[in-house]
């Protein structure tokens, strides 16, 4: 996969683009990317992926603190990647490109720099200054510059149809299944081991505190979770507790995050991890002494190695 910050030069054969912000790029993008393969396919073309950095929100709306992202810019790009896109396009998102009306989007940038020859568009598209661009209007596009135009259908699970809005809905309620399941493949969290007070070394359950890699990268609700651990290409189990923390920290919502890696004594401080979410073993909850903690996350252990047991 090739990767282009700019349009200088950009080259692909009959290049058949799809657009969009893609976060969490979810069974619904996907959906899209196998019909972009496929018409890439049919028509000797290239697949090319219009995406954009920083977040579109960021720039439009500064000051708002609400913004939680499903995936990264490199979690995106991985991804991608793993989906056998051809070109994938970062552009970046300013003041100046916000304002871009969508009739200058198409002839500049999709017709004039990329020379599209088919483009593919979800179900709900809206683009361009306040989001004017539709289907209807694409295909007026398309007659003028003489590309092609499709449009894919929503994608449903169990009769609920699948977006971003709906996986983080399932993720703050801490409903790991419900997500991964929309998602089509596990979500995960990569950050930093940070120091931590270590009480849970006291307790017996020594535990490693992560700082997210994004501030804006969406943190699962309250709880104890069952997750795989990635540290310099080795995977470990263990079971993960997300919760509150009086001071400032760089994870959203100031949430937390602290992993028991299992069987494992090694020293990570500063060390990059990466946290899978497998499933939520319980909510978070207060305890009457040190005895009744320590039994309970016995339970948690044995519960948390009966979930990872297959994997």
């Amino acid at each position: 996969m090739k990767i282009h910050f700019s349009l200088d030069d950009f080259e692909a054969r009959n290049p058949v683009v799809t657009i969009g912000t893609f976060d969490g790029l979810h069974k619904g993008h996907q959906l899209v990317i196998n019909q972009l393969k496929e018409l890439a396919g049919n028509e000797n073309g290239e697949t090319v992926i219009f995406t954009f950095y920083p977040h579109p929100r960021i720039v439009t709306a500064p000051n708002e603190t609400s913004l939680r992202l499903l995936t990264t810019k490199n979690e995106k790009i991985k991804l991608f990647e793993q989906f056998g896109v051809d070109h994938l396009i970062i552009y970046p998102f300013n003041e100046a490109f916000a304002a871009l009306s969508y009739t200058d989007f198409v002839k500049t940038i999709l017709v004039e720099k990329i020379h599209t020859h088919c483009l593919v568009v979800g179900y709900d598209h809206r683009f361009g200054k306040n989001r004017e661009g539709g289907y209807e209007y694409l295909q007026k596009c398309a007659d003028k510059y003489g590309f092609k135009v499709h449009r894919t259908e929503a994608l449903s699970v169990e009769t609920d149809k699948v977006s971003s809005t709906k996986i983080r809905a399932a993720l703050e309620t801490g409903a790991i299944a419900k997500a991964n399941q929309y998602l089509g493949y596990r979500f995960t969290l990569h950050g930093t081991v940070v120091n931590g007070k270590q009480l849970g070394r006291k307790l017996g359950f020594p535990t490693a505190n992560i700082e997210a890699s994004d501030k804006y990268k969406i943190i699962p609700g309250y709880g104890v979770y069952a997750v795989l651990i990635e540290i310099d290409d080795k995977q470990y189990k263990g079971m993960l507790n997300i919760g509150t923390r009086p001071t400032f920290n760089n994870n959203a919502d100031n949430r937390s995050i602290e992993v028991n890696i299992f069987d494992f004594a090694e020293n990570i401080y500063g060390k990059s991890i990466t946290l899978v979410f497998i499933d939520k073993i319980r909510e978070e909850k207060k305890f009457a002494g040190v005895d009744a903690l320590v039994e309970q996350l016995k339970t948690d252990k044995e519960v948390a190695q009966e979930l990872l047991l297959s994997l």
